[in-house]
């Protein structure tokens, strides 16, 4: 039974039951999930600067960055350890293109799964009249599948891009004062980024489910049913001679004379012909002898 006939047997609101509106469902859920991830994001690191002189250390440098990952513009100030000065260090990289690409697609097919789901629930009909719909709708799921492919494999490397730019190691190494042996800087607290990480991990799930998608798509076009028809029906082999009609046909002048029918036996002798033979042979004598 096709999603028209079940839709029509269950009810239109059924259409989160079968696979086509199912997975539209965790398109939708996980295209949510994705963007909020990432664009939601905010983090923070910090560094502590010992100076020889201790009046001029600062233990709690904080440094705080968040989505879209401009980090050339997020800046921070560290002490001198000269005078009590400090000096104003920027991060280094922009990463924004490729978040705000993952972004923009999250929020694309979030838009997209809403709009098919509404059309799926109370439109079904005008979806599938003159096939338009299903077409439209699979090659709409094609681009997004590849999209969603483009936007995580970007993502991904932009954020190992970010992890080490914000790393505190690398971050201290930038620190005029931390370049002299007299000072000690070292990291206070590691940025957190498991909600980044996650954020990858949706993105490429969405590609499953995008990927997964255009088969059941595919199905409603319609374009593969002649392909899945029936086979025809084989024709029965022709009856064996032998079994149909026995080793031995029965001489069909038998059946309709009632006479009685002489047996042979496995040599092929006629049994009472040989026994008429023997009696005429035997009686042959005692007519002579009666001549006589």
């Amino acid at each position: 039974m096709d999603v028209a006939n079940q839709l029509v047997a269950q009810g239109q609101f059924r259409v989160l039951k079968v696979p086509l509106g199912f997975i539209k469902v965790l398109e939708w859920f996980f295209a949510i999930f994705a963007f909020s991830t990432c664009g939601s994001y905010s983090g923070m690191f910090k560094m502590a600067v010992e100076c020889k002189n201790r009046t001029d250390s600062d233990l709690g440098v904080e440094v705080q960055f968040e989505y879209p990952f401009r980090l050339h513009q997020v800046y921070f100030d560290a002490p001198t350890c000269t005078d009590g000065s400090k000096e104003r260090v920027f991060l280094v990289g922009d990463y924004s293109s490729s978040a705000e690409f993952f972004v923009t697609i999250g929020v694309f097919a979030f838009l997209y799964s809403t709009a098919a789901l509404a059309i799926y629930i109370f439109f079904y009909e005008k979806y599938k009249e003159n096939n338009k719909g299903p077409l439209i709708d699979l090659g709409v799921t094609g681009v997004f599948a590849f999209m969603w492919l483009v936007s995580s494999a970007a993502w991904a490397k932009g954020l190992s891009d970010v992890k080490t730019a914000t790393n505190p190691d690398e971050v201290v190494t930038m620190i005029k004062a931390c370049e002299e042996k007299i000072h000690r800087c070292h990291e206070v607290h590691d940025p957190v980024m498991s909600g980044l990480n996650t954020s990858v991990a949706f993105g490429f799930i969405n590609l499953i489910l995008w990927l997964g998608n255009l088969w059941f798509v595919f199905k409603e076009t319609g374009i593969i049913a002649p392909f899945m028809r029936a086979p025809p029906p084989q024709d029965k082999p022709a009856p064996d001679a032998y079994g149909q009609q026995g080793a031995y046909e029965q001489d069909p002048y038998a059946s309709s004379q009632g006479g009685y029918q002489p047996e042979y036996n496995q040599q092929g002798y006629n049994q009472e012909a040989e026994y008429g033979q023997g009696y005429g042979q035997q009686g042959a004598p005692t007519s002579y002898s009666n001549q006589m």
